[in-house]
């Protein structure tokens, strides 16, 4: 075994003196570090059981007796196990994986805002038009998609105009109004989305359309204190009948009574997306044994994010179109319709306050465009780094 000390200013350099002198089979013994830099032990012709044999040499053992030799019989004894080296693990070579890594993030970041600014020059009304889907909060996925048809504008404002119709034509929205079908149709939704309020309108709606004895009012929610008095309150200012239905049986017979009904709207409770109570609350709807038809109810206020998980934990039931609310207290709508395009339900109604039945419409997606629209947020600074290392990173990939 040849053993040999390297000195170096860095882990790196020390691995190259290392190949360099003793090759690629050389073994490190151990590493440290010294003033000025590291310091690196290695080896070459390592004989790992050389070292074991010595171990053993220096430690006494009990004296042991050796029988006489047998000339009729041989003994062999088995090599000893070769020990697997995890080079993984070896600092110095978990080091240069690090550094690697960052280099390769730095180089892709670099990369990124070099195909922004080439495609800037190239196509200056395509960058201009993601820029301001950008600032509208719209997903990466959806900024692609829409900014698209700008490359065939004439000018800026036809590149604006471009992307938001095809914003309009990419937006979900029911092209029928469930009330004029009737049937029994539940509200479902996070805590605090407005489900109740949206059930009142719904119901104000239908009795002028076609008179309060064609529809009734049932609630499901029996974990909120109250939950069942402010039902009951939209019930007697409308006219119309409010019952209570705690489990699935309690549903299938409350229906059964309302069978005369043309359209039985079913408040269920709110629940957050990680309720661990929703399967209940979903067994309830569907073990009724009446067809149900389901509305997701949505508030405009919601991050993104949360947004994509309620939709995600709520499919566990059929879900045939969704309630927008609170549009009137949003900062943003890039976030929700984001959600709603990528998760495919159409938009059935949105609501814009507290008023019954004024404040409820059905939903157009040019209406909502606009909106969205209006409300972008000013030029963020920070923005344009962001837009390149979005967009700009899409056209490249680095491979190390």
């Amino acid at each position: 075994m040849k053993v040999k000390r390297f000195f170096a200013p860095d882990m790196r350099q020390a691995i190259r003196l290392v190949r360099e002198a003793q090759g690629a089979d050389a073994v490190i013994l151990s590493n440290r570090k010294v003033d000025g830099g590291v310091e690196i032990i290695s080896a070459v012709d390592y004989d790992e059981s050389l070292l074991e044999n010595d171990t053993r040499q220096a430690s006494p053992e009990p004296a042991t007796v050796t029988p006489p030799a047998d000339t009729t019989t041989t003994t062999q004894r088995a090599p000893a196990p070769e020990r697997a080296v995890n080079w993984s693990q070896d600092p110095a070579i978990v080091s240069m994986k690090e550094e690697i890594r960052q280099l390769r993030g730095l180089l892709e970041n670099q990369l990124a805002h070099l195909a922004w600014g080439d495609l800037e020059r190239r196509e200056p009304l395509h960058t201009e038009v993601m820029r301001r889907l950008h600032n509208m909060e719209l997903s990466t996925a959806l900024v692609e998609q829409l900014s698209a048809p700008a490359v065939h504008a004439r000018d800026s404002a036809h590149a604006w105009q471009l992307a938001l119709a095809e914003f309009s034509a990419t937006l979900p929205v029911a092209d029928n109004d469930f009330l004029d079908q009737g049937g029994v149709v539940a509200l479902v939704g996070s805590t605090g989305v407005g489900k109740t309020t949206s059930i009142a309108k719904l119901a104000a709606r239908y009795v002028l359309r076609h008179g309060q004895r064609h529809v009734a009012l049932v609630t499901t929610d029996s974990y909120r204190i109250g939950a069942h008095e402010q039902l009951m309150t939209y019930g007697r200012l409308l006219g119309i009948p409010v019952q209570v239905a705690a489990d699935h049986n309690e549903l299938r017979s409350t229906l059964n009574s309302l069978a005369d009904k043309r359209l039985v709207l079913i408040d269920t409770a709110g629940m957050s997306q990680r309720d661990v109570r929703l399967t209940e609350q979903f067994a309830t709807l569907s073990d009724s044994g009446i067809p149900i038809r389901t509305l997701l109810v949505l508030s405009a206020t919601l991050h993104p994010a949360v947004l994509d998980e309620t939709v995600r934990a709520f499919s566990a039931v059929p879900v045939e179109g969704v309630i927008l609310t609170k549009l009137d207290e949003a900062a943003s709508l890039g976030g929700v319709l984001s959600a709603i395009i990528k998760q495919r339900l159409p938009l059935m109604f949105t609501t814009n306050g507290q008023r019954v039945p004024e404040d409820l419409h059905t939903a157009r997606a040019q209406d909502l465009v606009q909106q969205a629209a209006q409300l972008t947020r000013g030029e963020d600074p920070a923005g344009e780094a962001l837009l390149a290392e979005q967009f700009g990173g899409l056209r490249t990939h680095v491979s190390v």
